[in-house]
């Protein structure tokens, strides 16, 4: 329990620091373009596939989910204008007294906190914003908020596509960010070459996998409760098949299915807490970092133990 505590403090250590955040938003601001470019080219043919979609769904199911992705709507709309706020008023200030790279862990610490506090304001008065959206889409035509809410399903679909390609990203060059986590953090710590395991080809078919899950599960999202449940899971599998099997065989120079079952239990947790990240736009862009490099510590501290 110790190492699994450790690692999940050195995860977020790792991100904290400025080359991961620069990693990570260089990244996500050309992936980010990609999606939002493909979106507005076939962005009729998505809303005409959610539109069908919600067709086929009672409106007494249709008005509860709506009503609680508008108060999750709203609930992001509250981070991120804190979060504006925030550095509207102090940025200058900070800029003047801390360094660059203090600079930029502050940033998402603020981004995080701002999240917390507007999660824990939720938790208590989300019940009566639940009831004032439902009451609202109770007035609204049924054409009105079927269109509402395939404009909102639209824009969650083009957000997985930005997640799944940025876990894609991370496993594809977490052999060159790991080799320069490892230099700064533990200099005398050998490293391997190659890789015995073709994690290229494991991170594709996980991709199709969790696009056809993805398409299987879809009508179950407009579920409230059991939506959270089935996106966490799908979050979760994704990463922890991807990234454990790179970041495995940066650490063992091979993957051994065997040793990796010895481990689920930390290797689904830490993969759980990255996938949360998932819920917060804009700090998702960490969520694959945090998972490799808190995987990185665990998987290093049971090798170093085992050569003891």
């Amino acid at each position: 329990m110790q190492d699994f505590m450790d690692a999940v403090l050195f995860g977020f250590k790792g991100i904290f620091k400025a080359k991961t955040i620069k990693l990570a938003m260089l990244s996500a601001l050309v992936i980010s373009a990609i999606w939002l470019v493909l979106g507005f080219i076939f962005w009729d043919s998505i809303t005409a596939f959610t539109s069908y979609i919600l067709s086929l769904i009672p409106f007494a199911m249709l008005r509860s989910n709506g009503a609680f992705m508008l108060s999750a709507f709203l609930w992001l709309q509250a981070v991120l204008i804190t979060f504006a706020l925030f550095f509207a008023f102090f940025g200058n200030t900070l800029v003047e007294k801390v360094d660059k790279e203090q600079y930029a862990a502050l940033t998402v610490k603020i981004g995080l906190l701002s999240a917390l506090f507007w999660g824990v304001v939720w938790f208590f008065i989300h019940s009566y914003i639940y009831a004032q959206f439902l009451k609202l889409l109770t007035w609204l035509p049924f054409e009105t908020v079927e269109k509402g809410l395939a404009y909102l399903i639209g824009f969650y679909i083009i957000y997985t596509g930005i997640i799944v390609t940025m876990i894609f990203a991370t496993s594809m060059f977490s052999s060159s960010y790991l080799s320069e986590i490892r230099e700064e953090f533990f200099p005398y710590d050998r490293m391997y070459d190659e890789y015995e395991y073709n994690t290229v080809v494991k991170t594709f078919k996980d991709t199709g996998v969790f696009l056809a899950l993805s398409i299987i599960s879809f009508p179950l999202l407009f579920i409230p409760v059991l939506n959270f449940f089935i996106l966490v899971g799908l979050w979760t599998w994704m990463m922890k098949d991807t990234i454990s099997y790179d970041t495995a065989a940066f650490v063992f120079g091979e993957v051994e299915k065997e040793k990796l079952k010895e481990y689920s239990g930390a290797i689904w947790g830490l993969n759980l807490i990255g996938s949360f990240f998932n819920f917060i736009p804009v700090f998702n862009v960490f969520g694959p970092y945090f998972t490799e490099l808190a995987l990185f510590y665990y998987f290093k501290e049971k090798r170093d133990l085992q050569e003891v």
